[in-house]
């Protein structure tokens, strides 16, 4: 079994900043692509920032300029910074991970979200 546990997320201003952090455990042998999503009131779910396989990452063109997604692979955990926060950006944040598992099957993991409040 594999748990991706989300911390990070509160109320700030407009302009204010907060890093999001989500961290891997258990049954794990590696970690492929680690992103983030988010999910506004009635809307869709959304990505926002990925960290892929390959070592690259990608933004969504709305959050470009203002976040950064990283990671520490050593510890399984990925981080997304967010700066200059606008009330647009109000959501559940979740993370989310493709993950080969110690029985060597590959599987898509989600953490639990933690809600990212913008007042204007």
């Amino acid at each position: 079994q594999v748990q991706l546990v989300n911390s990070g997320g509160g109320l700030v201003q407009a302009g204010g900043s907060l890093r999001l952090s989500c961290a891997a455990s258990g049954s794990i042998r590696s970690i492929n692509a680690m992103r983030w999503y988010r999910q506004a009131p009635g809307k869709k779910r959304e990505l926002v920032a990925a960290f892929t396989s390959g070592g690259s990452t990608n933004y969504a063109d709305s959050v470009k300029g203002r976040f950064t997604i990283s990671r520490d692979n050593a510890n399984n955990t990925v981080y997304l910074q967010m700066n200059n926060l606008k009330p647009e950006d109000t959501a559940v944040y979740y993370c989310n991970a493709e993950v080969v598992t110690t029985s060597v099957q590959l599987r898509g993991y989600w953490g639990q979200g933690t809600q990212v409040t913008v007042s204007s």
